[in-house]
């Protein structure tokens, strides 16, 4: 008489049960976070189809008025329209955060790469420069930039290149430096490959899922410091529809027209989050280590 003999692994119920929370946690947030980018960027597009108000336009006669028919959230001390200042607001914001982002990781990437891969001299020197700039607080970096140069797009997005490059330098090259040496990194140098190739089609390839990670974080901050610096008077110019730009002119009259404020605090908030939600989904989803986007 023989007895079979159950070789299946034994799963534990509420371990695979917390392993399946933490799965459908991961995809409702990053659900969640792209949801609210996707609708961020059509509200952007969409914004004059949106409302037939003027978004620039003063109006002396209609100022600090409150909700109604006309005006569904009222309008600010100079009689502009809340919500249509509200709905093109995102434009300015979007259009530099992904901007400078972009540069941003397409820099640091590179550069953190080619630290990985040559080392020596070159990886010491580069990574004692990033450890003084990253001493420097972040804000402060800004201002010194938008002082020398000048309000507008590009010198934020200069700005905020600057300040986040060496950030993203750092964690790229811990993600590279895991990669350069592997076999397949290995066996490229003694087929005498070059340097670049090595790096374009061995290492780069084995990184996009933290350059992804490291994309939406830095947008998500990014976002902040561009209302941070239009609050402040450094970012967008008056009359353009910002919403940095709207807390800091409304705060004034905050107690007459509330929503003046609250809906670019709303819309700014919201648009944040869903970046932190998309990056911190795409973490879980791409097996990217959280603590790398602290960096």
């Amino acid at each position: 008489m023989s007895t079979q003999v159950n070789t299946q692994p034994v799963v534990d119920a509420p371990v695979e049960r917390k392993r399946r929370f933490h799965l459908d946690q991961t995809n409702m947030t990053l659900v969640v976070g792209v949801g609210l980018i996707v609708m961020h960027l059509i509200i952007a597009v969409t914004a004059p189809l949106l409302t037939s108000h003027n978004p620039i336009l003063a109006d002396p006669s209609q100022a600090l008025m409150g909700p109604s028919s006309q005006h569904l959230l009222g309008t600010d001390q100079y009689g502009r329209d809340v919500l249509a200042r509200t709905l093109h607001g995102g434009r300015f914001g979007l259009q530099v955060t992904f901007i400078a982002s972009t540069l941003t990781v397409l820099l640091g990437s590179a550069v953190g790469i080619l630290c990985a891969y040559l080392g020596g001299w070159f990886d010491m020197v580069v990574m004692r420069l990033i450890d003084a700039v990253l001493a420097i607080p972040s804000i402060l970096s800004l201002l010194v930039v938008v002082t020398v140069f000048g309000n507008g797009i590009p010198v934020i997005v200069l700005a905020i290149t600057i300040v986040y490059t060496p950030a993203v330098t750092r964690v790229i090259r811990g993600a590279a430096m895991a990669v350069v040496p592997l076999d397949f990194v290995t066996a490229a140098k003694a087929r005498g490959e070059s340097a670049f190739s090595i790096v374009v089609r061995e290492i780069l390839p084995n990184v996009p899922g933290v350059m992804l990670v490291e994309y939406a974080m830095r947008a998500s901050w990014a976002v902040l410091l561009i209302s941070t610096l239009s609050f402040l008077g450094f970012g967008a110019n008056p009359p353009t529809p910002d919403w940095g730009l709207m807390i800091s002119e409304g705060r004034v009259a905050m107690t007459v027209v509330p929503w003046a404020v609250l809906a670019p605090i709303i819309a700014l908030s919201s648009l944040v989050i869903g970046l932190s939600f998309a990056a911190d989904g795409l973490s879980g989803r791409l097996g990217v280590d959280r603590l790398s986007k602290g960096a």
